[in-house]
């Protein structure tokens, strides 16, 4: 099969994009509009890009052309928390992805305790094993949406002792849960190991 991603609809891209790149891992945000309304949101255009600083990339699309709450609270305090979700809090994690009021506390939503944050402002998920704060460094507006693009260097992780080993997070312990196509999902219950050259 051959196809020309330009002859596609918007729709039709975004259904052929998420089935073809996968596993993707997912940037579970949580942020402060400037009132301190907490919004909690996943995203699953999310990625490592630099360790030194430690920093990610996290991709929110539009909704009807306006910045979704977690881009508009980032764009102005420029700060977030984000929590990598493993298979207890799957459940949990999707159902903050309901379309909701800037006003409605998806903590509350989705029955999770906030716990306070070290070094940024926007509460964390008490029950979360990997918790990273970060602060804004680059936003950029992508693509014909657009959508907008996010870099965030971390200054501050939290890890579930329970979840490690050797002082790393053990993704067999962990079971990180990353998003498939539709409503699929995966998760890191059982890795394989294979041998790099050099």
């Amino acid at each position: 099969m051959q196809i020309d991603p330009h002859a596609l609809s918007a729709q039709e891209s975004y259904q052929l994009m998420t089935a073809c790149v996968l596993p993707r891992p997912i940037g579970w945000t949580s942020t402060l509009s400037v009132d301190g309304a907490a919004n909690l949101a996943p995203f699953s255009y999310f990625g490592g890009v630099s360790s030194s600083p430690m920093t990610v990339m996290l991709s929110v699309g539009r909704r009807r052309g306006e910045p979704k709450d977690t881009a508009a609270n980032l764009l102005a305090t420029r700060e977030a928390v984000i929590h990598i979700p493993h298979r207890p809090l799957a459940e949990a994690m999707v159902a903050t992805a309901a379309e909701a009021d800037a006003q409605v506390d998806e903590f509350d939503l989705a029955g999770l305790t906030k716990a306070a944050s070290v070094k940024v402002a926007p509460p964390r998920v008490q029950e979360a094993a990997i918790a990273m704060e970060a602060v804004l460094s680059e936003h950029l507006e992508v693509g014909r949406g657009p959508v907008d693009l996010f870099l965030l260097e971390i200054v501050h992780l939290h890890l579930d002792e329970a979840y490690l080993l050797d002082g790393r997070p053990d993704p067999a312990k962990l079971q990180a849960v990353g998003r498939l196509g539709g409503t699929f999902y995966c998760d890191t219950a059982m890795p394989f190991s294979v041998q790099r050259p050099g």
